[in-house]
């Protein structure tokens, strides 16, 4: 090297000098961070069965690579008009070792009735770590319509005396009874629903207060829906709207249990904490398949 030619070094002074001798080394590149995601949990709805996500799935996979995705295949096909209290207790038993397993949270995506049971879950479940509750198309405030559903299960009967049935204890065996809300027998709802005046916080009951409190546990409701859906009656439910005694939709905000805060509506809005992504020109039986509903409305928030 320039000016050491013809010096005479002891050996305490190269040592001096090894360290300006050596090749300069930049320093090495950081390795490429993976993201890490958290588990997704999908809860199917009525008549359904796992194999109807296999497009959600794939859509997961290609823009979250390496997320755990897990389909409960639980109360398929007919064992879907269980109660809903029966299926909740069933699906809270499964989620609950996935959830232990991932201490930084977990989200849920559930579809049509499927929301509702994941709304219990929300409520009942003391230490659940949900980050975003996404309900898909999911009558949320009740149902109230003529559907092939319905034509099938009860032949001879329509939406106007449907609640002959569904306000029996014999008609609450079925899951779409549980959230069947008729607004022009709105005492008999509050009187026989056995799920969803509960849930609601419409009627009172012991555990009130601790649902409540449950609930509220949750990072992000994301409220998908639209207005071709063609099964959830009004369409309005998927956002917690609903009839009024003269079938004119009341909004969200207009909902009695939203102005009480009965379940924590009014308290997840205020905080930022509800995200609503109507959308229109998707059917009922769509809304897991469409690539474009995926990007807008339910890739967002499987951070």
């Amino acid at each position: 090297m320039l000016g050491l030619r013809g010096l005479r070094l002891s050996p305490a002074g190269i040592l001096l000098l090894l360290p300006f001798l050596q090749p300069r080394l930049l320093p090495a590149a950081p390795a490429p961070h993976r993201a890490s995601y958290k588990p997704v949990i999908v809860v199917h709805g009525l008549f359904d069965s796992s194999y109807s996500f296999r497009h959600l799935l794939e859509y997961i996979n290609e823009t979250h690579p390496g997320t755990v995705v897990t389909v409960l295949d639980l109360f398929d096909g007919r064992e879907s008009l269980r109660p809903l209290w029966e299926q909740v207790q069933g699906f809270g038993e499964a989620v609950a070792p996935i959830m232990a397993k991932a201490p930084e949270g977990v989200h849920l995506i559930c579809y049509s009735q499927g929301g509702l049971v994941c709304r219990a879950l929300l409520s009942v479940m003391d230490e659940h770590n949900v980050d975003s509750f996404i309900s898909l198309s999911s009558p949320q405030m009740g149902q109230y319509g003529d559907t092939d559903y319905l034509k099938w299960l009860f032949p001879t009967s329509m939406r106007s005396n449907l609640y002959r049935i569904c306000y029996s204890p014999w008609g609450q065996e079925f899951s779409i009874c549980n959230y069947w809300h008729d607004p022009h027998h709105d005492d008999l709802y509050l009187n026989a629903s056995s799920f969803l005046a509960l849930i609601n916080g419409e009627r009172d009951h012991p555990n009130a207060t601790a649902w409540r409190k449950n609930f509220l546990r949750v990072g992000r409701l994301v409220l998908i829906g639209g207005p071709d859906d063609g099964v959830i009656t009004p369409w309005q439910s998927s956002f917690f709207g609903f009839y009024d005694a003269n079938e004119t939709v009341l909004e969200m905000e207009e909902q009695p249990v939203y102005l009480r805060d009965s379940f924590g509506l009014k308290t997840l809005l205020a905080r930022g904490a509800i995200v609503r992504c109507p959308m229109a020109g998707i059917s009922h039986t769509a809304w897991h398949s469409n690539r474009t509903l995926y990007e807008a409305c339910i890739e967002p928030w499987l951070s």
